[in-house]
């Protein structure tokens, strides 16, 4: 950030009095730009034994596949989210269950909230996806999954689906298990 958003002067990365961590501050007008992490909902749709995966139609991780979710908007739930989410990549609508996995990472300032959800109906691809399709616990395109979050999440479902008792997850992935995932590269 260069310049401020309320009244277009200079700003600069400092301490706030008060204040534990630099912040964007204008000393024109004395605003403090606090920047919070960005939260993704979406949905582990599930279609009797069957899961519903996205291929990607957008960077980052185009045509890799994953669970229909996206960045929350203002002025909306975390469910409503996920089920926006759910219809606008999967042209799908789904009846929402609990908060399976909340996943943090810290280093891209993002968390993860993925709910567990009954496919009700059809699907199509929306805009953001090549293709939809649902898959059987053997046919997931493992090493064509986009993100760790998305191979956490439907590891802990299929490790969760024998007993039938679905926890919620909360975890953190970090730098390195990023770099595990995709490599160093």
């Amino acid at each position: 950030m260069n310049f401020c958003s309320h009244c277009g002067q200079p700003v600069r990365f400092a301490i706030p009095e008060g204040d534990d961590r630099p912040r964007f501050l204008c000393e024109a007008c004395g605003t403090i730009h606090y920047q919070n992490p960005r939260i993704v909902a979406g949905t582990l749709p599930v279609s009797g034994s069957r899961i519903l995966l996205c291929r990607r139609a957008i960077s980052p991780r185009k045509g890799y596949w994953t669970l229909p979710a996206g960045f929350m908007e203002n002025a909306e739930t975390t469910l409503e989210a996920a089920a926006r989410e759910t219809r606008e990549e999967a042209g799908a609508e789904v009846r929402l269950h609990g908060l399976y996995t909340l996943i943090n990472l810290p280093h891209i300032d993002q968390v993860y909230m993925i709910f567990l959800a009954d496919l009700e109906g059809g699907f199509e691809a929306g805009p953001e996806s090549l293709e939809v399709a649902l898959f059987e616990e053997h046919e997931i395109p493992w090493d064509e999954l986009a993100f760790p979050t998305i191979e956490r999440t439907l590891r802990h479902f299929f490790a969760d689906r024998p007993g039938g008792d679905y926890p919620l997850h909360v975890s953190d992935i970090t730098p390195e298990d990023r770099e595990r995932y995709f490599g160093s590269a």
